[in-house]
């Protein structure tokens, strides 16, 4: 008998939305893949931050009952020329790696252009080549999002990746601080 399949729970993390997809690895390093659910949280844009990230955390926390996934993947932060977008990015983010931390979820780390380069091919690939490569390899019928394909991709490099390359975060430490197929 195989191994079970690990589920994964990748995160397009952000205050205004936050794309989310959910896959199942089969089998060891670059197995097969299965698609399993994938979309975006919303919450309206008339919250204050603190309210917006309250209102992605309880969304998440559905998903996880629901969905059951054993990791989740982030896309890591990357240094942008506005100070506010990155601290209020940074905030979303930690918010989400606590809640990771609180059901017990390994969390997992990648930047951008290693996603992009373990999906499309290569490091620059633009979110149009990230959607079309997602809805090829899972074979769905319509296009997803930006935001939810670029978290399908995201738990698709987690499921690339080998244990000896993953980013795990302390869970100490982060305490601390749609259907398409």
């Amino acid at each position: 008998m195989g191994a079970r399949p690990q589920r994964i729970l990748g995160i397009d993390p952000g205050t205004l939305c936050v794309g989310y997809g959910v896959i199942e690895a089969h089998g060891q390093r670059g197995g097969a893949f299965r698609y399993v659910e994938c979309g975006v949280l919303r919450p309206p844009r008339t919250l204050e931050v603190p309210e917006r990230i309250a209102e992605i955390a309880s969304g998440l926390m559905e998903i996880i009952a629901e969905l059951r996934p054993q990791a989740v993947a982030l896309e890591k932060a990357f240094h942008g020329k506005n100070a506010a977008s990155a601290l209020k990015l940074g905030q979303a983010r930690g918010a989400i790696m606590l809640l990771a931390a609180q059901h017990a979820l390994p969390t997992y780390e990648y930047a951008p252009s290693t996603i992009k380069q373990q999906v499309v091919g290569h490091g620059r690939a633009t979110k149009a080549q990230v959607q079309a490569r997602v809805q090829m390899l899972f074979a769905l019928r319509r296009t997803p999002s930006t935001d939810a394909a670029d978290a399908l991709a995201i738990a698709l490099c987690h499921g690339h990746s080998a244990p000896a390359q993953l980013r795990v975060v302390d869970p100490d430490q982060a305490s601390l601080g749609g259907d398409l197929a």
